[in-house]
């Protein structure tokens, strides 16, 4: 049985959605993104005939969070996709318009040509760690840039102080950040095992563990390491065509960027201490790899380690790892 697809575009304050029946006919509607929207989407549907309903949607963050844990829990099917593939799916269509309405149907006609796997929301416990996480992240990004300003120097003695003293409430607000992410690790048991079993692997600490178990999401839904890496966007790139083009391999940088930017400094603390990566490394300065493509290459190493370690829940052994 195909569901009824419906396309949803969101915005901050309101979301666009393109309903297509069986009949293949459409309907929009436009409802605020607040919970009383959500029920009005429901009662629309409703008016509509339609009981379940499979919901398509951009990967938006924060603005469309709730509408999809709403639809979920009302046992409807919804996918969230990345937005890179509704983009790739409209330049199919030779797509020249670019509207809140047009793009409700562009999503509405992607879900029923592609229909898209269902998206399940995370646990709770691993929301609430995620908040946590890039809560401390916006946090320190701030004190840099607070930091940065002091640093620059500052000639007015009244700027100068209103800067000084919120470096020192970013720096209580970071301190109690940080506490508040290990409590909440430690208050649940699985987050805690795998907390410890990641603290295990050279290079990665408390703080880079807790953001690999908030970003990389359910472990259970990856068939391979090498779809870890996908998601992160540390798989190479080639661009080769005929006998014209070669150009150079690199990231595919498609992915979490908050994974590749947390796995930087681990990866070259792993090749400065552990003799495991010191001599996987050196197999690749002998091939004639760059320093940059080396520590790119311990970054994916990583991923791959940290996959092996949470699915067989196991530490690290580098007897094993050397095939991860």
């Amino acid at each position: 049985m195909i569901l009824p697809v419906l396309g949803i575009d969101i915005a901050k304050l309101k979301f666009n959605v393109c309903l297509i029946n069986s009949e293949d006919k459409l309907k929009h509607k436009v409802f605020p993104n607040t919970p009383d929207g959500f029920t009005q989407l429901v009662a629309w549907l409703a008016k509509q005939n339609v009981v379940h309903v499979h919901a398509c949607m951009e990967a938006t963050g924060a603005y469309g969070e709730a509408l999809a844990l709403f639809l979920h829990s009302a046992s409807h099917t919804v996918s969230v996709v990345n937005p890179a593939a509704i983009k790739s799916f409209a330049g199919s269509r030779l797509s020249r318009t670019k509207t809140d309405r047009v793009d409700a149907e562009l999503i509405a006609r992607f879900g029923l040509a592609q229909a898209p796997p269902a998206w399940t929301p995370l646990p709770a416990e691993v929301r609430e760690l995620q908040a946590l996480v890039r809560r401390l992240e916006s946090l320190i990004e701030m004190r840099v840039m607070e930091q940065n300003r002091l640093s620059s120097g500052i000639p007015v003695d009244l700027v100068r102080q209103s800067v000084e003293e919120h470096l020192t409430y970013l720096n209580t607000e970071i301190k109690r950040t940080e506490e508040l992410v290990n409590n909440h690790i430690n208050s649940h048991p699985t987050l805690k095992q795998q907390s410890e079993l990641l603290d295990s692997i050279p290079g990665i600490a408390q703080t880079t563990a807790a953001l690999l178990l908030s970003e990389m999401t359910d472990i259970k839904q990856y068939k391979s390491a090498r779809q870890v890496a996908a998601y992160t966007g540390l798989v190479p790139r080639e661009r080769q065509s005929g006998s014209s083009v070669r150009g150079r391999t690199r990231l595919s940088k498609i992915g979490n960027a908050r994974l590749r930017r947390a796995l930087y400094f681990p990866a070259i603390t792993a090749l400065r201490c552990s003799p495991f990566f010191q001599a996987w490394a050196k197999g690749l300065q002998e091939r004639g790899k760059c320093k940059m493509s080396i520590i790119c290459a311990v970054m994916r190493k990583l991923v791959h380690v940290a996959y092996g370690v949470l699915k067989n829940g196991k530490p690290f052994d580098p007897a094993w790892a050397k095939s991860a």
